[in-house]
C-alpha cells in the first residue's frame, strides 16, 4: 500500500463506483476483486460490476424515489449511471440493461483509468490502519473470513436475510401465439412480453406452488427474507390472491385475443439488447430446479420454455448500521474504514451504488485534507443515510429508497403531486450541498 493510496475491497457496483469517484478526483486507488480466482455462489462472470438478481434498475421516473436517486447520482458523475445509459434495453418506464455489456463497459473504464489499479485475488481480512482510508464493499455475499474480520473489528454480529434470483428464458422457446407484447396502460407494442392466465389456470398454478419442493435452508441458516424481494412461494403462503396483487397483476394489460384483462399475467422483460433472453419479472424463487421447470411451464405460452438460468436463493449479509456507521459511512470504532454497498443495510442495485458513490467522495476528501460530508436529508441520497444511521437499532432492516424515508412535506398536497414536489426540492438541496461542500464534478 502506497502513501495516500485508497484501498477498496470488492469490485461490485459499490466498489467500482467508489473507485471511479476517487480516481476522478485525482487520488490513487487500488481496487481488489477476488474474481476470477474465486466466485461467490451467485456470480459467474469474470468482469467487474456483475448484476446478479435482475437486469432492472427499476423506475427511471424522476418523480419516484428511485428515479430521483438516479438523477442525483447522474449529477454527481456516477459511472454506473453512465454505463446504464450506454447499455440499456427497452423496459417501459424502467431502466434495464444488457448485463454482459454493462459489466464489460464498466470493467474497461475502471481498468483504463490512470488512477485506478485493479488487483485480482481474494482478501481474507481487513488491512490494518495505514495512511489512507479503506473501503469495504464486498456486498451481500461477503466471504466468511472477511465477515469475521469485520465482526471482530466492530464488535457486533451481522444480521442476515435471504434473497432469491429470478429465472431467465430463451426467447425462441416462448409461444408468441399466446404471449403478447405490451407495457401496462400503454398503447403500441410495449417493452414486455405478457403471459395471460385464466382463473382456472391461475388457481392450478397457485396450487402447484403450494405443493412444490423447495431448496432447504442449511441447519445454521435462519429464514429471514427482504420484504421488497420475496420469493413467489412465500407470497403464495400469504394468500391465494397475493400474486394477483403483486408481480402477476393483470390491470392495464388487455389480452389482444379478447380485448379484456386476463385474470392474472406473468410479465417477461428483455435480458439483453438482442431480445434473445427474457427475465421473469418478480419471480424470485427458492423452488428446486426440477420444480421450477415443471411449474413455470404451466404458465400459458411457456409450455416449451428453455431456461438459460434457473432461480436460486442465497444469503445476504449486512451490518446493523445504526450501531456501526457514522452518517459519512465511516465505522464508528475505526474512522479510516468506510463501508459501502449492500453491506451497509441498503437494498437494491441503485441504492448500493449510491453508497459506493458517497464513500468514494468522502474517502477522497480525507486524503485531500477536506472533512467528509453528508448530503441533506431531503435528498434521496441523504434519506438513505438517515435510514442507515438514525433509526432505532431494534427496528433496523434493509430498505430500498422510498419517500417514506424522507422528511415530512409539512403541508397538505394531492398524492399525485407529492413526487414532483419532493424531486424538485431534493434537486435544489443537492445543488446547494454540492456548492457548499465544494463537490465538483470533473
Amino acid at each position: 500500500m502506497r502513501d495516500n493510496e485508497i484501498t477498496i475491497i470488492g469490485g461490485g457496483l459499490a466498489g467500482c463506483e467508489a473507485a471511479w469517484q476517487i480516481g476522478q478526483r485525482g487520488v490513487s486507488v487500488r481496487l481488489h476483486e477476488m474474481k476470477p480466482d474465486q466466485y461467490s455462489p451467485a456470480h459467474s462472470m469474470p468482469g467487474l460490476a456483475e448484476l446478479v438478481c435482475s437486469n432492472s434498475l427499476r423506475s427511471d421516473d424522476q418523480n419516484s424515489a428511485v428515479g430521483l436517486l438516479k438523477e442525483e447520482m447522474r449529477r454527481l458523475d456516477s459511472l454506473l449511471m453512465a454505463a446504464a445509459e450506454e447499455t440499456r434495453v427497452p423496459a417501459g418506464k424502467a431502466l434495464a440493461v444488457d448485463r454482459a455489456r454493462f459489466a464489460d463497459w464498466i470493467t474497461a473504464r475502471i481498468e483504463q483509468h490512470e488512477k485506478i489499479t485493479v488487483c485480482r485475488g481474494e482478501m481474507t481480512e481487513i488491512p490494518a490502519p495505514g495512511t489512507a482510508p479503506i473501503i469495504l464493499a464486498t456486498g451481500p455475499l461477503t466471504s466468511s473470513a472477511l465477515a469475521a474480520s469485520l465482526a471482530k473489528l466492530t464488535g457486533d454480529e451481522h444480521l442476515a436475510f435471504y434473497d432469491a434470483i429470478a429465472p431467465i428464458l430463451e426467447a425462441e422457446s416462448l409461444d408468441r401465439s399466446i404471449i403478447f407484447q405490451a407495457s401496462r396502460y400503454d398503447d403500441g407494442p410495449g417493452d414486455y412480453l405478457n403471459c395471460p392466465m385464466s382463473k382456472d389456470e391461475y388457481l392450478a398454478f397457485i396450487n402447484a406452488l403450494k405443493e412444490a419442493q423447495m431448496v432447504p435452508l442449511k441447519s445454521f441458516e435462519e429464514q429471514k427474507y427482504f420484504e421488497g424481494c420475496l420469493p413467489i412461494e412465500v407470497m403464495v403462503s400469504r394468500g391465494d390472491e397475493t400474486l394477483r396483487f403483486g408481480p402477476m397483476k393483470p390491470v392495464g394489460l388487455p389480452d389482444p385475443r379478447t380485448g379484456e384483462d386476463a385474470y392474472a399475467v406473468v410479465q417477461l422483460r428483455k435480458e439483453n439488447v438482442e431480445g434473445s433472453q427474457y427475465n421473469m419479472v418478480g419471480f424470485q424463487t427458492k423452488l428446486t430446479y426440477p420444480e421450477q421447470k415443471r411449474i413455470f411451464r404451466m404458465i400459458p405460452g411457456m409450455a416449451a420454455a428453455e431456461f438459460n438460468r434457473l432461480g436460486s436463493i442465497h444469503r445476504n449479509t449486512f451490518i446493523c448500521a445504526p450501531k456501526v456507521l457514522t452518517p459519512t459511512l465511516q465505522c464508528q470504532k475505526r474512522p479510516d474504514l468506510f463501508l459501502a454497498g449492500q453491506l451497509t443495510g441498503v437494498e437494491g442495485y441503485v441504492e448500493s451504488t449510491a453508497m459506493g458513490l458517497l464513500a468514494g467522495i468522502n474517502a477522497a476528501r480525507i486524503v485531500q485534507g477536506i472533512d467528509p460530508t453528508v448530503p441533506p436529508a431531503d435528498t434521496a441520497l441523504g434519506a438513505l443515510i438517515k435510514h442507515l444511521t438514525n433509526i432505532e437499532t431494534k427496528h433496523f432492516q434493509p430498505s430500498n429508497v422510498n419517500f417514506g424515508l424522507f422528511p415530512p412535506i409539512g403541508k397538505k398536497m394531492p398524492k399525485r403531486m407529492r413526487g414532483e414536489y419532493r424531486a424538485t426540492k431534493a434537486l435544489e438541496s443537492l445543488s446547494q450541498w454540492q456548492q457548499d461542500a465544494k463537490i465538483t464534478v470533473p
